[in-house]
């Protein structure tokens, strides 16, 4: 029974550092892609900006993965990014066409 309850407790603590390493997510639309970058605004069409995305990052639109390009201005997107050292990194974009 101790052997039980020292592996959920590592476990918990595994699960909690994990949590704390800066995963975060926000949304948005496309206003272009180009190779390894993402021009975003946020929902309402305000503060563009421009992202670096890593070829490891998980490409998919409307469920099916994709590549970046194949990203249309007006998707709605979600952006799953993590810290990985400085600053955070895109791990994951989300797209939905436009009227989706």
């Amino acid at each position: 029974m101790p052997r039980i309850v020292l592996v959920c407790v590592l476990a918990l603590i595994v699960c909690g550092i994990a949590n704390c390493q800066g995963a975060d997510t926000h949304q948005g639309k496309v206003v272009e892609t180009s190779t390894g970058k993402l021009t975003m605004t946020d929902l309402e069409g305000k503060n563009q900006h421009t992202m670096d995305v890593p070829t490891t990052a998980t490409v998919t639109r409307d469920g099916k993965t994709v590549t970046l390009a194949d990203l249309k201005p007006g998707d709605t997107l979600t952006v799953t990014t993590a810290k990985t050292g400085i600053t955070p990194a895109v791990t994951k974009i989300e797209a939905k066409p436009t009227g989706s």
